[in-house]
Order: structure tokens, then C-alpha cells, then sequence
């Protein structure tokens, strides 16, 4: 937090700057970064010299897209010693839109020896040489990427982006001969190539683009990762080359769970003030501000594209509607992102996400349908069937239509006998509505058999014991179950039910009281009859 560190010159400034500083506070507070950065603004009219207030600036501004106030402050800083990464990267990007490549080449190069020694610097410093390179048609322009490790091997990820260098510097053929020596090992590389053959596509040289397609699609396998679902987009320019870099990167991060979320909206902002019309580099900030708790942003970017949006984004929109409460709207455009053909089974999959969530069974049962009449005969597609008939089941016995569900889960109990999650869930339903006690038992106990350590199944099993008279062995696993998950109120409830059933009338209650701490209303009223009358049977769980 800043502090008003420094005297002011006169009674209003201090009033003023005191003022502007409280407001600064109370919206960095509220993640509105554009206030607070028009507050950091004011408050350095009146206080220039208070200690980290440049630094604030720079950091509201990157958070709030605002390049002039961010290249302000890092002008400052910079000319002040404060080499700091994000300032490098603000003028950096600065030069570059300008074509001020001897500055940009300043930049790159500006930390002294601290760069060379950062894992992050080693990651976008070669591509970004490269491509000032590129642009101030200096000779062999790839040698940064392709020297990155010394003498060892370039990873993949380097070797695609020095041919994309080659082939925006027109030199085809050496672009093409990198090209086909290289292995594509990751999903970064994979996200190279998916450019490179656009860009190849883009250049005439369709036999080398199909060649890196194919193998494209050999290392991606049956995932459709969201950034390769997104339309083909060439790299041709110094600016291009840079922003899709740092937007891959960015993406990556924002995608790894526990991270900061500062550093890949740094490289999402930087990639964007780049190239705002390329789509990765959209998806990527629109990652970002999320993971940065600026979701409203991240939506009015979608929104407001000034190119058509294609279906993976379309449908991060909706999801992002849903998370901010429109969940009907989220489902009306979740359905028109997941409609094209063929159809794209991860988007099918999110379609359905939102739809339950906006408590649309109708429109969750035409994804799953679709989804289904999609899958062939392979085993993996063997596999996703039998899900789909469990959630498709799921759907009716929300609708307490036990009669339609009972046929779609003994087809996925035959398509998949094994899977530990498939057996618990048609035990555990019909146990639920005490059919076929006997058989949803052994189901259960199979489950258990395979994943003993599953909270869930667990409680299944221990409430299957309870339900035929078992009490005695119920317990300990109703007890194992509450120790794997200790805040779900279901199992919590079947072990104080297990309690009172093996005469442990305190336990129960007391177990029965943490239970209504974290109960909806339904079971929060039978869990309140229970500890007033215990125990009786309209109170028994179900």
C-alpha cells in the first residue's frame, strides 16, 4: 500500500492529495483499476514524489488497458533506474508500434545482465529479438531463437517460431526444411505449429502446410484444446510475431492453477496493445482479466469485437454470462456457439455445463444427444457413451423419472462394468429410492472395491450398510467418508443418522448441527426436526 509519505507544500494539496490516495485504495480494493488509476493520477499531481507511486501507476494501468498512463509511469521509472520487468516490457511494446526498432532493441536489452539470468526473460527474449530482427531487416534473424540453448537442441516451440521468422523475412524454402525436421512434443509447440501452417497457407506453400497439419492433429490427439479451435491466422509481421508469442504464453499461465494472476495479464495487455485483432491474443486477455478478477472486462472484450467471434469464444462469453448471474442468456448463446457442424464435442460438453447450471434440462438432453450421435466406435468413444447415458439419466432423475433413467443406466453398466464412478452412481440412485436393494449393494461394494479411497463412494457404501441394517459397519465408513470430505453436508447427515441408529443420541445431534451449517432448505428443515425430535422415519436422509 502506498503511504503519504512526504510533506506536502500547502494545507489543499495535502487535503487534496490525501483524498485522492483514500480513493486509490478503496478501488484497488475493489479491483477497479480505472479509478484507482485516476486517483493515482491526481494524487501524483499533488504528491509526485511519494515513494512506489510511479510503480502503482504502471501496475493500475496495465490492470486497466490504459497504454499512455502505463508508458507515462514507465518512462519515469525507467529514466529514474527503476529497470523493473513490467516497465521494460510497456516501452518495449511502445517502440514496437512505433517501428522504432534501435529503441526496441534498447529495451529488450536494457536490465543488463539481471535479463540473461530470468526464466521469463529466457522464454520471450528470443522471439522478441528475433522479430525486432525482423522488422529492422537485420540478416538471419532467427539466430536468437535457434541459439537460445547453446548447443543443445531448440525445443520445438523455438524451432516453429524461427520458421515462422524465416518465412516472414521471405526466405520460404530454409523456413520450410526447419519446418519438417521438427517434433511437435507439447501444447505449446502444437500452437506454433497451428501458426506456422497458416502462415504457410497464407504464403502459397499448401503441400508444407498440410504436412505440419497432419502432424498438428497427431500430437493433439482427440483434445480440442480452445486455442486450437480457433480459426486460422497467419504471423507476417514484427508486431504479429511478437503479440501471438506473448499471448501463448500468457494463455499458459492463466491457465495454471495457484499462479499469479499478474503476470500473464501483463502479457496478455502487452500482446494485445500489439495486434488487437488477432484472436489468440484476445482469448488470451479475456483468460487473464478473468483470473484477475475482472470478469465484466473480460466480457465486454468479447462483446465488443469488431470481427465476427468464433464458437470457442462464443462460448467463453457465455460461460463468463453464467458466471456473472445471466445464466438464461448464457444458455441461449451457449446453444448458438455449440450449433455448428460437424459438431465439436468440447463445446457440446460446455453447452450442457451451462445449461444444467441455468436449470435448462431440455437443453442439456439436445447436447448430450448430439454429443452421443456423434461418438463412433473406438473405445475411448465406448467410454464417453457410457458417461453421457449417466448424465443423460441424471437429467431424468431430476425430473423424478425413474422409470425413463433406469434403462439409460443399465446401458451404461453394460458399456462400462468396471468403472467405479458408473457402478456407484445406479447403485447409489436406486439405493437412493430403495429399489433393488440387493443389487445396488453389490454394485456399490464393486465401486468401493476399485477406489477405497473415494469420499463418495465411500458414503455410499456406509449409507448402503445403514439403509439394510448394518449399522455397526455403516459407521466407520460414514466416519472415513466425513474425514475425505469434510464440508459436504450429504455425508455428514448419513453419519449422524448412522449415530442415532447405533444409540450415539449426542454425537448425532452434535453432527447433525454441522450438517445445517452448510444444508440448503430442504435438508436444512428435516436436519432441524431431526435434532429437536431425532431421529424418525420421514426424517431419515434420503
Amino acid at each position: 500500500m502506498l503511504a503519504l509519505a512526504v510533506p506536502v507544500q500547502a494545507a489543499d494539496d495535502g487535503g487534496a492529495a490525501l483524498n485522492a490516495l483514500v480513493k486509490a485504495r478503496l478501488a484497488e480494493d475493489a479491483g477497479a483499476p480505472a479509478a484507482a488509476l485516476s486517483a493515482l493520477t491526481v494524487l501524483a499531481s499533488h504528491a509526485p514524489q511519494i515513494p512506489g507511486l510511479r510503480g502503482r501507476i504502471l501496475e493500475q494501468g496495465i490492470e486497466a488497458g490504459d497504454l499512455v498512463a502505463a508508458r507515462s509511469a514507465a518512462v519515469q521509472l525507467w529514466a529514474a533506474g527503476d529497470r523493473r520487468f513490467d516497465a521494460q516490457l510497456v516501452l518495449l511494446v511502445d517502440a514496437m508500434r512505433r517501428s522504432d526498432w534501435k529503441g526496441a532493441r534498447a529495451y529488450a536489452t536494457g536490465r543488463g545482465d539481471k535479463t540473461g539470468g530470468e526464466a521469463i526473460a529466457r522464454l520471450i527474449q528470443p522471439a522478441i529479438m528475433s522479430w525486432i530482427d525482423v522488422g529492422a531487416r537485420e540478416a538471419n534473424a532467427e539466430r536468437h531463437l535457434l541459439g537460445a540453448f547453446g548447443k543443445a537442441r531448440p525445443e520445438p516451440a523455438m524451432a516453429l517460431e524461427a520458421a515462422l521468422v524465416r518465412l516472414a523475412s521471405g526466405r520460404t524454402a530454409d523456413a520450410i526444411a526447419l519446418t519438417d525436421d521438427i517434433v511437435l512434443t507439447d501444447r505449446t509447440s502444437q500452437l506454433v505449429a497451428l501458426r506456422l501452417a497458416a502462415s504457410l497457407r497464407r504464403a502459397g506453400q499448401e503441400e508444407a502446410a498440410e504436412r505440419l497439419r497432419k502432424r498438428i492433429a497427431l500430437a493433439a490427439g482427440s483434445r480440442e484444446d480452445p486455442m486450437l479451435l480457433l480459426p486460422d491466422q497467419s504471423v507476417t509481421t514484427p508486431r504479429g510475431g511478437v503479440a501471438h508469442w506473448l499471448a501463448m504464453l500468457a494463455d499458459g499461465l492463466a491457465r495454471t492453477p495457484n499462479g499469479s494472476p499478474k503476470l500473464p495479464l501483463l502479457f496478455a495487455r502487452a500482446s494485445f496493445w500489439l495486434d488487437d485483432q488477432d484472436l489468440t491474443v484476445r482469448g488470451a486477455l479475456v483468460e487473464a482479466l478473468d483470473r484477475n478478477g475482472q470478469g465484466s472486462e473480460a466480457m465486454e472484450l468479447l462483446a465488443n469485437a469488431k470481427t465476427a467471434t468464433p464458437p470457442v469464444l462464443a462460448m467463453r462469453r457465455a460461460e463468463l454470462m453464467a458466471g456473472a448471474g445471466d445464466m438464461t442468456g448464457a444458455a441461449k448463446l451457449a446453444e448458438a456457439a455449440a450449433a455448428g457442424e460437424p459438431p465439436v464435442r468440447s463445446l457440446l460438453v460446455r453447452f450442457a455445463d451451462i445449461a444444467r447450471r441455468a436449470d435448462d434440462p431440455k437443453a442439456a438432453a439436445r447436447a448430450y444427444e448430439r454429443l452421443e450421435a456423434s461418438l463412433g466406435e473406438g473405445a475411448d468413444d465406448t467410454a464417453l457413451r457410457g458417461s453421457l447415458l449417466i448424465a443423460r439419466a441424471e437429467l431424468l432423475l431430476q425430473a423424478s423419472d425413474w422409470d425413463a433413467a433406469k434403462p439409460l443406466m443399465e446401458k451404461a453398466v453394460a458399456l462400462r462394468p468396471n468403472d467405479a464412478t458408473v457402478l456407484n452412481f445406479v447403485g447409489y440412485s436406486a439405493l437412493e429410492r430403495r429399489h433393488e436393494v440387493p443389487q445396488s449393494l453389490a454394485r456399490i461394494e464393486a465401486a468401493w472395491r476399485q477406489e477405497p479411497q473415494s469420499a463418495a463412494i465411500t458414503d455410499s457404501l456406509g449409507w448402503a450398510y445403514f439403509l439394510t441394517g448394518r449399522v455397526d459397519e455403516a459407521v466407520p465408513l460414514l466416519e472415513k467418508a466425513q474425514q475425505g470430505d469434510p464440508e459436504n453436508p450429504v455425508i455428514i447427515e448419513h453419519l449422524g443418522d448412522a449415530y442415532w441408529k447405533a444409540g450415539r443420541r449426542y454425537q448425532a445431534r452434535y453432527v447433525w448441527r454441522a450438517a445445517a451449517l452448510l444444508a440448503e432448505a430442504d435438508m436444512a428443515t428435516r436436519l432441524t426436526a431431526k435434532i429437536r425430535d431425532g431421529l424418525t422415519p420421514a426424517t431419515i436422509a434420503p
